[in-house]
């Protein structure tokens, strides 16, 4: 099982070739997949501020993602956001400290180019 973050995700499923290589075989190879609903909030805020172009609507999208088989996209709960109060980081990004949390919780890899994320979390891969 790995955790995608928001970048991770959208390279996946958009940009393969963005992906390293280390990445997309940490990805190739996992039974399951892991993304934060919170990263569905935020390409769709990037999308509507023109931060991103995606070639379908966020909608559509979203259904697709659903569709993928190895995938499931975690609600934020509760047990989440507490495990993102405790984070001893000083990050101030909600959608990246939620992300990590969720890693943190399932105790699984997180694929991420974010070198922020990846000094902080030490089951990072890129």
């Amino acid at each position: 099982m790995v955790v995608l973050d928001t970048s991770a995700l959208i390279f996946w499923t958009l940009d393969p070739i963005s992906l390293s290589e280390s990445a997309g075989q940490a990805i190739d190879e996992s039974d399951q997949i892991m993304i934060s609903s919170i990263s569905v909030w935020e390409i769709g805020l990037k999308v509507k501020r023109g931060l991103l172009k995606i070639p379908l609507p966020i909608s559509d999208y979203v259904d697709q993602l659903q569709r993928l088989e190895k995938l499931e996209i975690l609600p934020v709960d509760v047990k989440t956001w507490l495990v993102n109060l405790n984070l001893d980081w000083e990050h101030r990004d909600p959608a990246d400290r939620i992300i990590v949390a969720t890693a943190v919780r399932l105790t699984c890899p997180l694929i991420t180019s974010d070198r922020a994320i990846r000094s902080f979390y030490q089951g990072s891969i890129w």
